[in-house]
């Protein structure tokens, strides 16, 4: 049997952690290695496989496209770009108009950030401690970290980061030169911090107020992760410019930027485009997520989110700070050596991903059930005892 591992960290450029072990299948819930060994999925591979592994329906839409046309350039029109483009715009809200398609989370931000200047003309970007957003070179610039920014200083335009959650700091730092405030409903990467309930609805008024755009990614809270198709519709708030990325089809690469009227009035041919953007492929992907998304799913979701935050919350352990998430989008901060507790998760055969520095982050597939929950707490437990 080949080595994989060996090759692939002698290959493959080392901006990975390398978690010592080599996947060769999944199905369902779980992750199968290269000697038939399952493991229980409860990241989804940060979020992407929705609907775990080899789902029927999502597998059965891709592979009649792959029959039929993978890729075709924007300038050309298609049926499947067509019908996910609308299907997409009429499930998020009343505010967008357009889609701009692109091939991940990253790349919906960069569109979003420069559509943001075209339209206002103007380069100061607003984002908040500890948001994550990207790391090409724009989405790096509103993307906080020392450890991601330090070596690419400057970066572009004028980004001033404020704290999360606090309206006081947004309304001070908006000034005459500001084109957009960027954030997140939950922010993710950062630590899975949770925002008051009418937080986001202050950020709209006070947006509105200074003629500020609100660009909201929703790339990791998106696609019924927070037990609701979006997590903005949970509060009736929309954003001038929304992004989209990691489940959105099925696990096939794409990303999404939906734009209201003005912000497509300020855009023009060859602005910004992409090659794959909007392929064939991704868009029968995105097609059959959507249609998945029903209220029976999210209600799923939320439900076995509650549980297993209930059941986290449970354990009797000084090691664990606090237990915070929402929907299947859940955190656990830690005292102390995080990534230990997540090596021991992984040698009991669970997977599970680190948020911020301090914490163990669960983003299972929606098909999770009580038993694969109460499976994880047992384990993380007796860790942690």
């Amino acid at each position: 049997m080949k080595n994989y591992q060996f090759l692939q960290q002698k290959y493959v450029v080392n901006t990975y952690v390398n978690r010592g072990v080599t996947f060769t299948k999944g199905d369902g819930m779980y992750l199968f290695d290269e000697n038939g060994q399952k493991y229980l999925d409860m990241m989804s591979n940060y979020g992407v496989n929705i609907f775990g592994y080899n789902d029927k329906e999502i597998t059965k839409q891709l592979t009649l496209q792959l029959q039929k046309l993978t890729t075709l350039h924007g300038s050309f029109n298609n049926d499947k770009r067509a019908e996910a483009s609308e299907l997409l715009i009429k499930r998020c809200g009343t505010s967008y108009q357009y889609v701009y398609w692109s091939n991940s989370g990253a790349e919906a931000n960069e569109a979003a950030l420069k559509f943001a200047v075209i339209t206002t003309g103007k380069k100061k970007i607003i984002t908040c401690e500890n948001a994550y957003h990207g790391k090409t070179l724009g989405t790096l610039s509103v993307t906080a970290g020392e450890k991601y920014r330090k070596p690419f200083l400057p970066l572009l335009w004028n980004v001033v980061f404020i704290k999360h959650n606090n309206i006081q700091a947004l309304e001070k730092a908006i000034d005459k030169n500001t084109a957009a405030f960027i954030v997140e409903p939950i922010q993710g990467e950062g630590g899975i911090y949770v925002p008051d309930k009418n937080y986001l609805a202050k950020v709209r008024e006070v947006c509105n107020k200074h003629g500020v755009l609100l660009i909201i990614d929703e790339i990791q809270t998106g696609m019924g992760r927070t037990g609701s198709l979006l997590s903005i519709q949970k509060t009736n708030v929309e954003a001038d410019i929304l992004t989209l990325g990691k489940g959105l089809a099925g696990g096939i690469p794409v990303g999404a930027t939906l734009i209201n009227q003005k912000i497509g009035n300020s855009i023009f041919k060859g602005l910004h485009t992409s090659t794959f953007g909007g392929n064939p492929l991704a868009c029968a992907g995105v097609m059959a997520t959507l249609n998945k998304i029903d209220s029976r799913l999210l209600k799923h979701v939320t439900e076995m989110g509650s549980y297993f935050i209930k059941k986290l919350k449970s354990i009797k352990s000084s090691s664990i700070l606090d237990v915070r998430g929402q929907g299947l989008m859940i955190g656990v901060d830690v005292k102390e050596d995080r990534n230990g507790l997540l090596k021991k998760l992984q040698g009991e055969k669970i997977l599970a991903i680190p948020a911020g520095d301090t914490v163990v982050r669960f983003l299972p597939p929606f098909i999770v059930e009580k038993k694969h929950i109460d499976e994880t707490v047992n384990k993380f437990r007796q860790i942690l005892s």
